[in-house]
């Protein structure tokens, strides 16, 4: 299905993440995948040895599960708050000569769940508020935007982005600050599949996900009882990671006529009361 198909994949952080579980699949079928992931490039100032030493040991162990489990997986380093990182990756794909048959955003981004404890919407501070916007929903228009000014992402390309039922709903797990950023993505998702899809008949969905604790993400913010409350509600159960999975590598199919949704692979979580 995905012959002489690339797809960038964001937001692998290890071998749990549900980036990985659409990157094996993708070359399963036949595909080829970039990854990219969070360490330190040569636009990152000022930064503390704390810091660096975080970033550092990040890097290598995102290398070491694509690695392991993608092979010779192509991998760069992309922090989405820094316009010249992105600008760089892009124009470093153009210069390799490869073209991206698609990409899936699975990044974001929340300083205010700490300890599995989520400050409450009115403490959260301008900062907070914008840098989780920035990471989880604004990027998508900003690795978009340099893809295509640098002739990396084709006409008839395929963007698809992760997102969660608490962009719409108040969810018994209470995200606050990183709702309001999903429900921002959504909106993103589909003033892009209007844009792009008229401009470079570019395809651009998102998919809200079961609760899933086996991220590094999932993990910090849910509590085991959520996950099994979640399994109960849903009429079919949770919903696991290759179901996602299945569901991404459909959205990436080539000549699909599927945009501007935003679609529920959660056992019918959603449409509980």
């Amino acid at each position: 299905m995905f012959t002489n198909k690339t797809f960038l994949i964001t937001g692998i952080a290890d071998e749990h993440s549900l980036a990985m579980y659409a990157a094996r699949e993708i070359i399963k079928n036949g595909g080829k995948v970039v990854c990219t992931g969070l360490g330190v490039s040569r636009f990152h100032n000022n930064l503390s040895d704390k810091a660096k030493a975080f970033l550092n040991l990040n890097f290598e162990d995102f290398k070491r599960s694509v690695h392991d489990f993608l092979g010779d997986a192509t991998v760069e380093i992309l922090d989405v708050t820094i316009d010249e990182n992105i600008e760089h990756f892009a124009k470093d794909l153009a210069e390799k000569g490869i073209k991206l048959d698609g990409f899936l955003h699975a990044i974001a981004m929340d300083k205010t769940i700490r300890n599995k404890e989520v400050k409450p919407l009115i403490e959260v501070t301008k900062e907070e508020f914008c840098d989780t916007m920035n990471v989880s929903a604004y990027s998508l228009i900003r690795v978009s935007h340099y893809l295509l000014k640098h002739g990396v992402l084709q006409d008839g390309a395929s963007i698809c982005s992760l997102s969660y039922i608490a962009a719409a709903k108040v969810t018994f797990h209470p995200y606050r600050n990183i709702s309001i950023a999903k429900a921002a993505l959504e909106r993103i998702t589909v003033e892009l599949a209007d844009e792009l899809g008229r401009k470079h008949a570019i395809r651009v969905n998102a998919i809200r996900f079961s609760p899933y604790m086996g991220s590094k993400a999932g993990n910090a913010t849910l509590k085991i009882e959520d996950v099994a409350t979640s399994n109960r509600m849903s009429p079919l159960g949770n919903a696991v990671p290759m179901d996602l999975a299945y569901e991404i590598c459909h959205l990436f199919r080539p000549e699909s006529r599927i945009t501007g949704e935003i679609r529920h692979v959660d056992g019918g979580y959603h449409i509980t009361g």
